[in-house]
């Protein structure tokens, strides 16, 4: 997981700054998908090595080390998810003010894979809203050469902070993932049902496919599937497991509720 011994596949400005002053690890939570039962992907969570959530990771990252840090969690990533032997789509989040050049970018990523033994046509990259994205077009052309390369892209946390129909509008990525905050309680809640609604139906027009994350109770699950969602994840069906790959119980899904 030494992300040194890729340093000269990747771009100056990526490898030019210190060595990070920490280290962290990574949990894997799965995103179901309810019509076969089984685990669409998992993405990939930063933690601290003793189990510490990925805030107490963030708050270490600025400006001197971003472009190292989202490098490191790209690779960090890549090795565990080979490891356990992970099946299906890994999710990665990345920082879109952390690339610099994707083409360049992209090749620690590319260079992990290929040592690891990692297919590259399952990775899924996650647009995270956790920072304000300052050039919009520079992270369009980010997602059009991901997706030029047979990557999935994903919008996170749609609906909150940065990431709602603006940024939508510049960037039809391949999926869409609804922010908690729309999910939490939406079968007691019209008005967030009726949102969740129209960004559906926006995202059939687009040929967007659509994930709702944060999905705790089985009504939230239920209501949302009725809308057309097959895509979840969320405590219900796992908790994100710290250096290991959850496992789903088929009795959770619509079918085997009765």
């Amino acid at each position: 997981m030494n992300i040194n011994s890729l340093a000269a596949t990747g771009c100056k400005l990526c490898f030019d700054s210190p060595p990070l002053d920490f280290d962290f690890t990574m949990a894997f939570q799965p995103i179901v998908d309810s019509r076969s039962g089984t685990i669409f992907a998992h993405e990939a969570l930063a933690r601290g090595l003793q189990g510490e959530p990925a805030s107490t990771i963030f708050e270490k990252v600025n400006d001197d080390n971003r472009y190292r840090f989202d490098q490191t969690c790209r690779v960090k990533a890549v090795a565990l998810a080979a490891r356990l032997g992970l099946k299906g789509y890994l999710s990665i989040n990345f920082l879109p003010n952390a690339v610099y050049k994707p083409e360049l970018c992209i090749r620690a990523t590319l260079a992990a894979a290929e040592q690891y033994s990692f297919p590259p046509d399952r990775l899924l990259f996650e647009v995270t809203e956790s920072e304000r994205v300052e050039d919009v077009g520079h992270l369009k052309s980010i997602i059009n050469d991901y997706k030029s390369r047979g990557f999935l892209t994903a919008i996170d946390d749609f609906g909150a902070g940065f990431a709602g129909l603006n940024l939508l509008a510049e960037l039809q990525t391949d999926i869409v993932k609804l922010d908690m905050a729309l999910v939490r309680n939406v079968n007691e809640d019209r008005i967030k049902a009726s949102i969740i609604r129209g960004v559906i139906q926006t995202c059939i027009d687009l040929n967007i496919r659509v994930i709702a994350e944060g999905v705790e109770t089985r009504e939230e699950y239920l209501c949302l599937e009725r809308m057309g969602i097959n895509l979840f994840q969320g405590f219900y069906f796992s908790r994100p497991v710290f250096e290991g790959l959850g496992q789903i119980d088929p009795n959770l899904f619509s079918h085997a509720l009765g």
